[in-house]
């Protein structure tokens, strides 16, 4: 187990609701932190680049909305010029993990825990972000084997 891998910030960027997710410092697992309404690409950058700041966090991931097929369409710009104005931020490294099917998978989860209305409107995208963060841990550690 590599304990120098250090924490990671998993993002599910979303035009009102933004979720928010960290791994542990070996990186083996992704929790969900908390989901932020803060209201515009720009200061949802700044209040991201806070948090990943706070939490010293080595590299910050980012969900990426590609088509099923793979390509890139409408929604993966908007999650690059958001990536684009955090990287003005912070020195932080930045990184993007395929979010196809986070949502959905999340939903599912939150459905199989009977998590229904406002807990699971909440809940649904900081546990999207945790998605997001667990899979790209799970493949950099696959990689290295």
């Amino acid at each position: 187990m590599d304990i120098t891998h250090g924490k990671y910030l998993g993002v599910d960027y979303g035009d009102v609701r933004t979720g928010l997710a960290e791994c542990d410092i070996s990186g083996m697992l992704a929790s969900g932190i908390t989901t932020i309404k803060e209201g515009g690409m720009k200061n949802t950058a700044v209040r991201v680049a806070k948090e990943a700041e706070s939490r010293s966090c080595k590299k910050i991931i980012i969900g990426l909305p590609k088509n099923m097929d793979g390509s890139e369409g409408e929604r993966t710009q908007v999650i690059r010029a958001f990536a684009d104005i955090l990287a003005t931020l912070t020195e932080i490294p930045i990184d993007f993990s395929d979010e196809r099917m986070s949502t959905m998978v999340a939903y599912r989860y939150l459905g199989a825990t009977e998590t229904y209305g406002k807990k699971r409107k909440d809940a649904v995208d900081t546990l999207s972000a945790e998605i997001i963060l667990q899979g790209y841990i799970d493949k950099e550690r696959n990689l290295k084997k």
